[in-house]
């Protein structure tokens, strides 16, 4: 018997993409932005997509009858947590988005709830409360902090997860032993696929063409490489090739520096590619939802699926067997009935 999902802030489905990857059956997604449920219900043709904007007294019953809930999935609003908004002030009721996950637990009453965000949210005021009521609904919790690159992502992406299980301590969450790093060389397009135009041309930004010459003076001469735009940077405003992509955000951030002989040339990293440094493969498509500015917007939101796989599958592993034993006693009922 397949675990049922429900995704609350689902975005573009990159979590419920990740947890049907683990065996789960996707029920439902929800997410107040038009084009990411449009996104949504592309992706899951079998499941309901609900443009919905959630509020602190939002209950499950908004959506329906769902049927049974086993894993409850949530992505609040993260903007007002990332340490990106620098010093400009924190929005307290972005932050507390997190906590309509609550109500939703408390009414479906999922054996699992899953919240991820990034890592900063341990340092809001309402962390510790959001935990405390996940364990007053009689929840045991463990707080894990994972990087994409680690589960086969090309991607240096660290976001915290909360793991909540109603029967058990959820395990820590480990890639496998022979997942490898991958690269930004792996996420490319061929040479040629995108038009590229020369860095040194007029118009182009002094700090653009700063980072380019410090790469430049780093690498061996005609070596391509990454400029990195906008952001904190400590390396330089560029990086290399041989490693996983910097963090992928909702902004066009990274182009491509490559050589027509002597000549550097400069092209954006294009949604397929990012979509691929988000480890979204196997028939997962943007096609046509909204411009392309959106697209990045919606890949720099998500959640790489990789990684809510692995979540999943450490969850489910105990699970397994009493969801099997569940259903059999059902079967032996329905039996008994006939």
């Amino acid at each position: 018997m397949k675990p049922r999902v429900l995704d609350l802030f689902a975005g573009g489905g990159g979590s419920s993409w990740g947890a049907f990857k683990a065996g789960a059956e996707i029920v439902c997604g929800v997410d107040a932005w038009d084009l990411a449920t449009k996104a949504y219900r592309r992706n899951f043709p079998g499941a309901r997509a609900e443009n919905l904007r959630l509020e602190e007294d939002t209950r499950p019953a908004v959506l329906g009858d769902l049927g049974r809930i086993d894993l409850l999935l949530a992505s609040p609003e993260c903007t007002n947590h990332t340490c990106a908004r620098g010093s400009r002030p924190k929005d307290e009721a972005s932050r507390a988005t997190a906590r309509y996950v609550i109500n939703f637990a408390q009414d479906l009453k999922p054996r699992w709830v899953v919240v991820e965000n990034v890592v900063h949210m341990r340092n809001w005021s309402g962390y510790q409360p959001l935990l405390n009521s996940l364990h007053e609904l009689g929840y045991q919790s463990r707080t894990v902090v994972l990087d994409a690159a680690a589960f086969g992502v090309p991607q240096n992406r660290r976001r915290m997860f909360i793991l909540a299980d109603r029967e058990r301590q959820p395990d820590a969450v480990l890639p496998s032993a022979w997942t490898r790093t991958r690269t930004v060389e792996e996420v490319l397009d061929p040479p040629g696929t995108w038009e590229s135009t020369p860095l040194r041309r007029e118009g182009r930004a002094q700090a653009t063409l700063e980072r380019a010459e410090r790469a430049m003076a780093a690498l061996p001469a005609g070596t391509p490489f990454l400029i990195v735009y906008y952001g904190s940077d400590s390396s330089g405003g560029w990086q290399p090739l041989n490693r996983p992509l910097r963090t992928v955000t909702t902004i066009d951030r990274f182009g491509l520096v490559t050589w027509q002989r002597r000549t550097p040339m400069l092209r954006m990293l294009q949604v397929p590619e990012l979509m691929r440094a988000m480890g979204l493969r196997g028939g997962y498509s943007l096609e046509n939802i909204g411009h392309r500015r959106d697209r990045i917007r919606l890949l720099g939101n998500g959640v790489a699926p990789p990684v809510m796989k692995a979540v999943v599958k450490s969850l489910l592993k105990n699970g397994d067997s009493e969801m099997a034993s569940t259903e059999n006693q059902q079967r032996e009922l329905l039996h008994e009935l006939v």
